[in-house]
């Protein structure tokens, strides 16, 4: 990750994400905590890391919308191994698609096997491109805030956080989502508020 972000820059970031998502086993939530720490250390700017990221997750979740919408189902199911989609995620997904519905594309990108799939069954089952987007945009804009976040908050500690957070499974992401979301609105509003002192 470091020769690629050395040689690409934020550029890197993008790819790395817009191939993560329409399915490549990157380890996506690992170099966005990554590049988090470098933000937090000044390698890296925290603004322009967190657009490279967004933008990267929103193009590669559109990517497999669309190629959902034109491949189909009985393409996936046949062929979806070869692009890393096997059956039994397809048939996760459909099952949380019936379970949660459009939900799924918000809070699927925080489940391992599932994000690479959620976007490619909205496409196959045509769900219109606004309503797809008011949950998968969304959705990528609040992964990206989390690991980010997380990485740039805890600075150095950001791999055994993660290790952690590996471990013990969903339970810990879910425990951290809201408390990591509060910390960075406390943060940005402190931002806020300071910027207005200056400025009187």
């Amino acid at each position: 990750m470091l020769d690629l972000l050395s040689q690409y820059g934020y550029l890197g970031i993008f790819f790395f994400l817009v191939l993560g998502i329409v399915g490549l086993p990157l380890p996506d939530e690992i170099m966005m905590t990554f590049i988090g720490y470098l933000a937090s250390i000044g390698q890296l700017n925290l603004a322009f890391t967190f657009l490279s990221a967004v933008t990267g997750s929103m193009c590669g979740i559109t990517v497999s919308y669309y190629l959902g919408g034109r491949l189909g189902y009985p393409f996936l199911k046949r062929y979806g191994s070869k692009f890393f989609i096997t059956r039994r995620r397809l048939r996760m997904t459909q099952i949380l698609f019936r379970k949660y519905g459009n939900w799924v594309l918000f809070f699927g990108y925080f489940i391992p096997g599932v994000r690479h799939v959620t976007a490619y069954m909205a496409g196959i089952s045509r769900m219109s491109p606004v309503q797809f987007a008011s949950y998968a945009y969304v959705g990528a804009f609040t992964w990206c805030t989390v690991f980010i976040g997380l990485g740039y908050l805890v600075g150095a500690q950001w791999e055994n956080v993660f290790r952690a957070m590996h471990r013990y499974g969903l339970a810990a992401l879910w425990i951290l989502v809201p408390v990591i979301l509060l910390v960075i609105a406390r943060f940005l509003y402190l931002q806020h508020e300071r910027y207005n002192s200056l400025r009187k």
